[in-house]
């Protein structure tokens, strides 16, 4: 359960030989390139890193995002607030 109340969304994640990934339960994408890709779920921040990564499709409303690329890794932490992140990368 979210703080807000708000039940938190099944999350789940498959990788087709380091070239497809498909996630769901993914809230919002804050921002992607061509090696990186950051992505919310609720309350955690979800990082696909690679080489020519491209979201092939990502709907808001489901929660369903798929990528293409050369998929290297991807992370799980905890979220920073987007005013937080955006200090955290000028003062780096």
């Amino acid at each position: 359960m979210q703080k807000n109340g708000q039940p938190e969304r099944e999350h789940s994640l498959s990788i087709e030989k380091r070239k497809i990934l498909t996630a769901t339960g993914i809230a919002d994408v804050e921002g992607f390139d061509e090696t990186k890709i950051l992505a919310m779920l609720d309350g955690t921040a979800f990082t696909i890193g690679g080489k020519n990564l491209k979201i092939v499709s990502f709907s808001a409303e489901t929660g369903n995002l798929k990528v293409e690329g050369e998929i290297d890794s991807v992370t799980y932490s905890n979220a920073l607030s987007r005013k937080a992140g955006i200090f955290a990368r000028i003062f780096k």
